[in-house]
């Protein structure tokens, strides 16, 4: 089952129709969808696909030969081009005179053991483009490799791309499509716990309840996820032990980098280039305060569901989980769920009120979206504002988001608009974000007010 993508397919098959050279870069985390995609496309058109392995130029390249061939005979054979340059110049010669699409998926294996294929790639490109009818595609998951070796100024194909996709997981409306049992407000805690990254979702059975969900696969040292973390990790740094004990520290509460360089016990210098490595990668989100550059005042927090729930939950408990006792470790993670869920929320209401800007329906025209916290001079203590958008000097949008099984009630807006008078703003909107409604004191007043929008998860849901 394919699902999503429709604006990286609608892009590939422009690209596709101009019926003259073109060049896609597609790369993105490990198990985001990439391969699903690129098949997706290339169905029912004229098109090689090959998969480079961890391994040699030899092995590599006979694979790469038979890929070419069996498009070309329709037979599988063990015949092999003598080079790679040999290869592509077949492959150009067969584009000569009709649309076809090369696809390298995991074109960084296929690079680091022929060191020479990229400035081969530039020479036939530069050869050929003009008088050439392919579609090449290069594919890969190292995203350091991509970028420093493709996408980078400095490397043999910088300028010869015509399209680059960056390939990143579903967001909360495609992670629902997925899902036809769960109730709503399973929904949103099957994204907080695996995220949107489509092999992950693959995992949860929409016919069992989250808890079972859970306890077959974090709490189950024999399913596909219950190391995934730490495997990913292993793939894509040389020394997954530090990395761990840094996610494990953000995960459990260490937010600033001296906080995280403390439960660590390592340098802060030295754990400030893990961070940005794991930023890189997609892993953690670095943040300040919404309209600030100040780097002081930074803190970080782990982008990828998955990686969220998982360091935030199994570690602690793998001695319990090893021993099969999955009822007990599930019975601790519980109570900690709702507050977990908090921050999922405020991402569900984010990429809402995202979806009500592209829509024209979003009062506030903002361009960006974040958090803010800081010092209540008033109140002489530190505050914060869920989500904060700005229009301009004028006008700005002021949010909170309520996971809890209670109603919102009066004194929740009353706090809210309370700490918008931090700020300078002469027309502010506000908007409240809850789980289970609000109570009548909240309603009126937000129809008083008439510039407060009150939004259930259940309406959410529903627009989306």
């Amino acid at each position: 089952m394919f699902i999503g993508r429709e604006r990286e397919l609608d892009a590939l098959n422009r690209l596709y129709a101009s019926d003259q050279f073109e060049f896609a870069v597609i790369y993105g985390r490990r198990r985001v969808g990439k391969t699903a995609l690129i098949n997706q496309f290339i169905r029912n058109k004229n098109a090689i696909y090959f998969m480079g392995v961890e391994s040699n130029a030899k092995q590599n390249l006979e694979n790469f030969s038979m890929s070419i061939l069996e498009y070309h005979t329709g037979i599988e054979t063990e015949s092999s081009f003598l080079s790679f340059q040999a290869a592509l110049e077949y492959v150009f010669r067969l584009s000569e005179k009709q649309r076809l699409i090369l696809a390298i998926d995991e074109y960084p294996y296929v690079a680091r053991s022929e060191k020479s294929l990229a400035s081969t790639l530039q020479l036939l490109i530069d050869k050929h483009k003009d008088s050439s009818k392919l579609m090449l595609i290069l594919c890969g998951s190292s995203m350091s490799y991509m970028e420093d070796h493709i996408l980078a100024y400095k490397a043999p194909l910088y300028g010869r791309r015509t399209a680059q996709m960056k390939i990143v997981p579903f967001d909360f409306e495609e992670t629902c499509r997925y899902f036809q049992h769960f109730s709503d407000e399973d929904k949103a805690l099957i994204y907080g716990i695996a995220g949107g990254t489509p092999q992950y979702l693959l995992q949860m059975n929409d016919e069992l309840s989250v808890e079972d969900n859970i306890k077959n696969t974090y709490l189950n040292p024999a399913s596909a996820l219950f190391e995934e973390p730490v495997n990913l990790l292993k793939q894509e740094v040389r020394e997954p032990a530090l990395y761990n004990a840094i996610i494990t520290a953000i995960a459990t509460g260490s937010t600033r980098m001296s906080e995280i360089s403390g439960k660590v016990g390592e340098d802060t210098n030295v754990c400030s280039t893990y961070v940005k490595n794991l930023v890189s990668l997609g892993i953690i989100r670095k943040e300040t305060p919404y309209g600030e550059n100040a780097s002081r005042k930074a803190i970080y927090s782990i982008e990828d569901n998955l990686f969220r729930f998982w360091y935030r939950f199994v570690p602690e408990n793998n001695s319990i989980i090893a021993r099969g006792a999955a009822d007990l470790a599930y019975k601790r993670i519980e109570p900690f769920l709702p507050d977990y869920m908090g921050k999922v929320f405020e991402e569900i209401c984010k990429q809402y009120l995202w979806k009500l800007l592209l829509a024209g329906k979003c009062p506030v025209q903002f361009s960006s979206l974040g958090r803010w916290w800081g010092n209540d001079p008033t109140e002489k203590r530190q505050t914060e504002i869920d989500i904060l958008a700005q229009q301009d000097k004028n006008t700005a949008l002021f949010c909170e988001c309520k996971w809890t099984n209670e109603k919102v009630d009066l004194g929740v807006l009353e706090t809210l608009i309370k700490r918008s008078c931090l700020f300078p703003y002469k027309q502010k909107h506000f908007y409240l974000f809850a789980k289970s409604g609000f109570t009548k004191g909240c309603i009126d007043k937000a129809k008083e007010l008439g510039n407060v929008k009150l939004v259930r998860y259940r309406d959410l849901l529903e627009s989306l």
